[in-house]
């Protein structure tokens, strides 16, 4: 079983759920529940993955807090 992590935004102008992999191509999909969005996902990168396990231009490694002052 293949896992990927997917970066997850709320579109604050829609309310829509955003979801993409960083550095997969074409990996994103946005819906109206999380539940839904990972449904979309799923499918999103099994039909990438019929043209074969893609060179990912970039890893997720995590995230950072920035503080300022």
């Amino acid at each position: 079983m293949k896992h990927y992590t997917a970066v997850v935004e709320r579109d604050p102008d829609t309310g829509l759920y955003v979801g993409y992999v960083p550095g997969f191509p074409g990996a994103h999909s946005q819906s109206e529940t999380l539940d839904e969005l990972n449904r979309n996902l799923q499918e999103v990168i099994a039909i990438l993955l019929e043209d074969g396990e893609p060179r990912l231009e970039a890893e997720f490694v995590g995230i950072q807090t920035v503080q300022l002052g």
